[in-house]
């Protein structure tokens, strides 16, 4: 695999020269001071490139091998009569970068919410911080802090009895916590959702079910897939994390067949899946190997992570160590690899995705999941699990 990292750009407390320390080749990023929907320009694209590739003749080179992500505009998500412009944007956006030659776009199509925790520093067993989620916290943000009208529908009467027994015996700073927690922006993003609007975003999925936000979907990516085609570039969408509704929004790229159904409604190759073993890895029903054998031609980019699902009901689940969660990530690295090796020894791009926070970096204010060592950590593991099972092939 091509091995990488995502940096957030210059802000980012996470260097480049960290990222090339760390055994790199490749940056994962994005034009995050960009609003979502506007064109990226060739200049903001060849700025970025050029910081990137800044020390490439002193040291071992760095290059922009992945957009990580290229926002998709909520008029296209709601299919607004707007759609069409920001669909037209994105395909400039789409141009600029191959004709900068950044080749494999990543982006999502989660409504409103990109992923979702309710804890950023839960202390594990050795001390280290990870993210978790607690399906029980979240019913207390849905129906007691955000008060969503019918959010009771969507939680069984146990769940909603617990939720309500620890709300009333939380503090203010606790309620707080979790508040901005569950309404952190996007990664990359300092500026969270505010709750006095979020009832307002939510309202306006009141009307689209699953089935029209597929449908949205797969109305996009016709639009988009041919181009990036004609252009070289492979788009591959992240499934939904976690990969099951929240808030009554739907979410359509959670299992083996919603990434099934995406793949038919446009055939081409360059519409492709990141392959986020920790998004998909969350539920059981999704076989990790399997399913990268069957869409193993369309698999453009690969997210290394595992979680480790503490109880099925209520769900609870945090980021484990790379190797020691609930995905088998020997067999979902083998599958990667014999695919590589169908490829003709081709790289499939691979960052090692939301480490823990540990030693120094306790120390450190950082992007939750992203802090260096515990990325460090876990691509060390990946690389060498990687190394042994290519001598065993």
């Amino acid at each position: 695999m091509l091995h990488t990292m995502r940096w957030f750009g210059p802000h980012d407390p996470v260097s480049l020269m960290d990222i090339r320390q760390a055994g790199c080749t490749g940056v994962v990023t994005a034009l995050h001071q960009i609003a979502v929907g506007e064109v990226w320009s060739k200049e903001a694209i060849q700025e970025r490139v050029d910081i990137i590739e800044q020390g490439n003749q002193q040291y071992t080179p760095l290059h922009w091998s992945v957009v990580e992500s290229l926002p998709v505009h909520e008029a296209i998500k709601k299919a607004l009569p707007e759609r069409a412009q920001y669909i037209e944007n994105y395909r400039i956006s789409l141009r600029n970068l191959a004709a900068k030659g950044v080749k494999t776009v990543c982006y999502n199509f989660m409504p409103v919410l990109d992923w979702s925790r309710t804890k950023l520093d839960f202390e594990m067993p050795d001390g280290a911080k990870a993210l978790r989620f607690v399906w029980t916290d979240f019913a207390i943000f849905d129906l007691f802090i955000l008060k969503r009208p019918k959010a009771e529908q969507d939680y069984s009467k146990a769940v909603q009895e617990a939720a309500k027994l620890k709300f009333d015996g939380m503090t203010n700073a606790e309620k707080e916590e979790l508040q901005n927690t569950v309404l952190l922006g996007l990664p990359g993003s300092e500026e969270a959702f505010h709750l006095e609007n979020f009832q307002s975003l939510l309202d306006q999925y009141q009307e689209i079910g699953p089935d029209a936000l597929r449908e949205n979907l797969h109305y996009f990516i016709q639009q988009v897939a041919p181009l990036a085609q004609e252009l070289g570039i492979n788009l591959c969408i992240h499934p939904d994390d976690p990969p099951f509704p929240l808030m009554g929004l739907p979410r359509v790229v959670s299992t083996e067949s919603d990434l099934a159904a995406l793949m038919e409604a446009s055939p081409v190759r360059a519409n492709g899946i990141t392959f986020c073993t920790g998004s998909l890895g969350v539920r059981p029903d999704n076989n990790l190997p399997s399913m990268i054998r069957r869409f193993a031609d369309r698999i453009h980019f690969v997210h290394l992570r595992t979680t480790k699902r503490e109880q099925e009901e209520p769900l609870i689940f945090h980021e484990a160590p790379h190797l020691a969660g609930d995905v088998p990530m020997f067999d979902v690295i083998k599958a990667i690899h014999e695919e590589e090796i169908r490829r003709g020894g081709e790289q499939i791009p691979m960052r090692p995705d939301h480490g823990h926070q540990m030693l120094d970096d306790l120390h450190k204010k950082t992007y939750p999941g992203y802090s260096a060592i515990g990325r460090l950590r876990g691509l060390a593991e990946i690389r060498g699990m990687e190394l042994a099972i290519a001598r065993m092939i």
